[in-house]
């Protein structure tokens, strides 16, 4: 690992709004920006297969696009210039979008998702698609399509996922933004595995007009980026109301605007070394066993507790089974031996449960939910929560999931996300950012959650952990 903010990489080791000010004054142009990154994903990519499939000739014309709008005085918006790449769950009219599956391997929509579209709306350069499991179902990026993506602070262990493709991107300086998507911890897990930040926004925050249900609660887009200003600064770009969306925040974007500097002595954090008595691994543990201490150097009153959430497994599991019944119920009839064994299991759960199972789960979930927010409640209660992102470090890629933590056994493929996956379930808005690292180097995340719809004060109080700490500065060794 190599420690500095930049390390001989040029503009490509800069923050987003560091290039973004490049831009804006002339300092460099959009052609020599995108220029620069392609040829870092030229010589790294192929060894940790972030970006899956490429668009360079339509990254050579958005780019083109900016600097002649630049030459008449104009911007093209927020994102002028910036290269970025989609998740490749996420539309992209033109472009192929696999999902990770042998099933969409050719296909190619005619629309955009609503992040794409903003982005594009907002001067960004497309250079392609980030890597993704099938269907997004599992945090470890590997799948028939495209193969495994590798964690660029170790290739012989797993970048985490969903969004795996774009944390690698991200952490391996090869674009300065990506946008993920998060349903039991799809923006977290990758951003603590690979030292960068990962913010699961409040639903609505981010709207989507291609969701498998619009209603649905738990599932939600947002940003990755690798300081915590720039997932400010890229919220500016993706947040903000729609009405093609029936759950979307009616808040300005513009909430995420200006310094994320601020006074947090007296605020309170709720702090648990093990998300509650999880299970957690030794080396998890010891990487975060200072956050008590850094939180309070920072002024906070911390304390450790955690809410009740024990339903919460049950929840998300229902809740989960129910949207991948009504997003792949129909394929998988005719499909369901090109699918992986983990996806048909979980689209079968959905298909075969019970309503009055189901409506068990609702009931939980709301219980749940008054509860949490009680616990944080501005009377008295907490104004954060922090905890291990992940229960275990990267680990090796042959691994398809963990199957056991500190001697406890798992029954599903997602039970060893569950400090991510239970946070999920209480749809406060959660960030993961860099928290130290291994013995043997591989990085850790600590995820830090705000109150019901607070999403700037998380963002807050993690630049405050950012700048107190600078994990972010530790890069992975590459060419």
């Amino acid at each position: 690992m190599d420690s500095g903010s930049n390390n001989g990489l040029g503009v490509c080791g800069l923050t987003a709004i560091e290039m973004a000010a490049m831009l804006a004054t002339g300092e460099i142009a959009a052609r020599e920006l995108l220029a620069a990154h392609l040829e870092r994903i030229e010589q790294v990519n192929p060894a940790l297969n972030a970006i899956v499939t490429f668009t360079p000739e339509l990254a050579a014309e958005r780019a083109a696009a900016a600097d002649e709008a630049h030459a008449r005085g104009e911007s093209l918006g927020l994102l002028h210039g910036l290269p970025v790449a989609h998740k490749d769950l996420a539309l992209t009219a033109g472009v192929r979008t696999t999902m990770g599956s042998p099933l969409f391997a050719d296909f190619v929509p005619d629309i955009d998702a609503l992040v794409v579209e903003r982005q594009r709306e907002a001067g960004a350069v497309m250079v392609g698609k980030t890597n993704t499991p099938e269907f997004g179902a599992g945090s470890h990026t590997f799948n028939p399509v495209f193969g495994i993506t590798r964690n660029p602070y170790n290739v012989a262990k797993t970048c985490g996922g969903s969004s795996g493709g774009a944390a690698v991107a991200l952490a391996a300086r090869m674009l300065p933004l990506c946008d993920g998507s998060d349903l039991g911890g799809s923006l977290r897990n990758p951003a603590a595995f690979c030292n960068i930040v990962g913010f699961r926004p409040s639903p609505g925050r981010v709207p989507s007009t291609s969701s498998m249900d619009a209603w649905f609660p738990l599932a939600v887009e947002g940003p990755m980026a690798r300081t915590v200003a720039d997932v400010a600064f890229f919220l500016q770009a993706l947040a903000g109301p729609d009405d093609r969306s029936p759950v979307s925040n009616q808040e300005s974007s513009e909430v995420f605007a200006g310094s994320l500097e601020r006074d947090l002595r007296g605020v309170r954090v709720a702090w648990s070394p093990d998300a509650g008595g999880l299970p957690v691994d030794p080396a998890v543990r010891a990487a975060t066993a200072n956050v008590p201490d850094v939180l309070s150097g920072l002024g906070c009153e911390v304390v450790e507790a955690w809410p009740d959430l024990s339903d919460a497994p049950q929840v998300f599991q229902a809740r989960r089974a129910w949207v991948f019944a009504v997003g792949f119920g129909s394929l998988l009839s005719e499909h369901g031996d090109q699918m992986k064994e983990t996806l048909v299991w979980n689209i079968e759960k959905g298909l075969s449960m019970s309503i009055a199972d189901y409506a068990d789960a609702c009931r939980r979930h709301t219980q749940l939910f008054a509860a949490v927010d009680d616990f944080m409640s501005p009377d008295g209660g907490f104004d954060y929560m922090a905890c291990p992102t992940t229960q275990v470090p990267p680990f090796d890629v042959e691994v398809e999931y963990p199957t056991e933590i500190e001697g406890v056994e798992f029954e599903t493929y997602i039970d060893w996300m569950r400090s991510c996956s239970d946070i999920t379930v209480t749809t406060h808005p959660a960030i993961s950012v860099p928290a130290g690292f291994t013995p043997d180097g591989l990085p850790v995340g600590l995820q830090l959650i705000g109150r019901h719809r607070a999403d700037r004060s998380v963002l807050e109080l993690a630049h405050a952990w950012e700048a107190a700490t600078r994990h972010v500065d530790v890069l992975p060794t590459l060419p």
